[in-house]
């Protein structure tokens, strides 16, 4: 029996922004490519594209063949999760497209797998295509398109789908070995698309899931991969990680720094943007003004940044009064909306809203008791917060004085790691963590939870 597979992806330069989508079916016995299909959207999230991408390979498939099974591939966990059934939609702009997409073809008939976004090269160019002939105020031309150029060979056998998540430490490792790779090739980077906590709180537990995140946050993991033995003599450099090539000038640095305790830190109660809006404890203050001195010593800050809510002011007003700075809020770097749980510990929610807890750990785009906010929406506006700062900032060194959910979501998106690592990270009142973001897109995660400037 004839069987397809479909790759599509989308994007969107902005999220929600300028976006488009690209397909491709497949021979599943041959590898040939069968159909190519892409289009310029206009404004719309990279969710509602990689959904738009999606319905355009169905139907192409299924007017190749509507008996024929089909094996849906995509780099996006959110939409593969939620077609397989085993998450739930809750997005308005979503639910009508994830419906048509179930009704193209009869139950059973579509599976779907996730992939790595280098094993989805041929969409993701298709839908690069798509946004740049949008910017052109045309539409896509199949006739122009060059995608197929630099996809797979068409009879390679195409690779399954790996056992960890997108963001794991074997897939973030792979994509680390292929940029390296490309760099040391001298070939430019492929084109990419975009795709992206509590609180006072500390507890342990596990969420699954993929944020939505930007153009740099797919390539970042390229950063963090070891090393490779020095290149021949005439052989370029790689463009990444330890070997960054000398144009791509100094990073934006970002100095992280968690604002000092409140009465709600030492009883791990959840603090967000929408609670009581505590001040600081005298120990908070005293913490301030500690950190103060250690980065007067080390001299490097150029801008101070803060979340709009008082204790981050506070602990900011600390450190620009010590380095003669004035101090820029950014509602951005505001923490996570919490909800009906703002002010209680974790035991405390587990005890009033149980069922409520348990799908906000499950699933990234729940949301907390009372329409708080949640992980995926916290990562795309943390996202956007961080790629308006490197732009204005290329080149400088700026502490960003916030929370605990933008601070881990920053350092969660450099890594390319998946939302679980949230509760993995440590990250301790008024501590200092690192992050640096080149030209070319690539981040680098140097310094996370450092207190060593409040002991002695």
């Amino acid at each position: 029996m004839r069987e397809f597979i479909v790759e599509a992806d989308g994007g969107s330069r902005g999220n929600p922004g300028p976006a488009g989508y690209g397909s491709v079916v497949i021979d599943a016995a041959t590898g040939e490519t069968l159909v190519e299909r892409a289009e310029y959207i206009g404004i719309a999230t990279n969710n509602v594209a990689e959904y738009r991408g999606l319905l355009a390979g169905l139907r192409a498939a299924r007017e190749l063949d509507p008996a024929a099974p089909v094996r849906v591939r995509m780099d996006s966990k959110l939409v593969v999760e939620q077609m397989s059934g085993r998450w739930k939609i809750k997005h308005p702009g979503m639910k009508p497209l994830a419906a048509e997409a179930a009704g193209i073809y009869p139950p059973g008939q579509v599976t779907y797998e996730w992939i790595p976004r280098e094993h989805n090269k041929h969409a993701d160019r298709l839908a690069n295509e798509a946004m740049d002939a949008g910017k052109r105020g045309e539409q896509w031309d199949a006739g122009t398109s060059m995608a197929a150029l630099n996809a797979p060979s068409p009879v390679s056998p195409v690779p399954r789908t790996p056992s960890g998540p997108p963001g794991d430490a074997t897939a973030g490792a792979a994509k680390a070995r292929q940029a390296l790779a490309e760099g040391r090739a001298g070939s430019a980077p492929a084109p990419t698309t975009a795709g992206g906590h509590m609180g006072e709180t500390a507890g342990t537990a596990t969420v699954t899931g993929t944020a939505t995140t930007s153009d740099a946050d797919r390539r970042a993991a390229r950063t963090l991969a070891s090393p490779s033995p020095a290149p021949a003599s005439g052989q370029a450099q790689p463009s990444v990680g330890w070997g960054a090539a000398p144009d791509l000038g100094a990073p934006a640095t970002f100095v992280l720094l968690r604002h000092g305790e409140t009465p709600l830190t030492p009883e791990k109660r959840f603090s967000g943007s929408g609670g009581s809006d505590p001040a600081l404890s005298a120990v908070g203050r005293e913490q301030a003004e500690r950190v103060a001195d250690a980065l007067a010593r080390r001299g490097t800050v150029q801008h101070i940044i803060a979340s709009p809510l008082a204790r981050t002011r506070e602990t900011a007003a600390a450190v620009a009064a010590r380095l003669g700075l004035e101090v820029t809020v950014d509602d951005g770097l505001r923490e996570t909306d919490f909800g009906a749980w703002e002010g209680l510990t974790f035991g405390e929610v587990r005890e009033r809203h149980p069922d409520d807890l348990n799908a906000w750990l499950s699933d990234p785009e729940a949301e907390p008791t009372g329409g708080g906010e949640s992980f995926a929406a916290t990562a795309v506006r943390i996202a956007a917060a961080r790629d308006k700062l490197v732009a204005a900032y290329a080149g400088r060194t700026i502490l960003l004085v916030t929370h605990v959910t933008p601070i881990k979501t920053l350092v969660r998106l450099a890594l390319g790691a998946p939302p679980e690592s949230l509760f993995r990270m440590e990250l301790s009142a008024a501590s200092l963590s690192v992050v640096a973001y080149y030209a070319d897109g690539n981040a680098s995660v140097r310094l996370l939870n450092d207190t060593s400037h409040l002991r002695g």
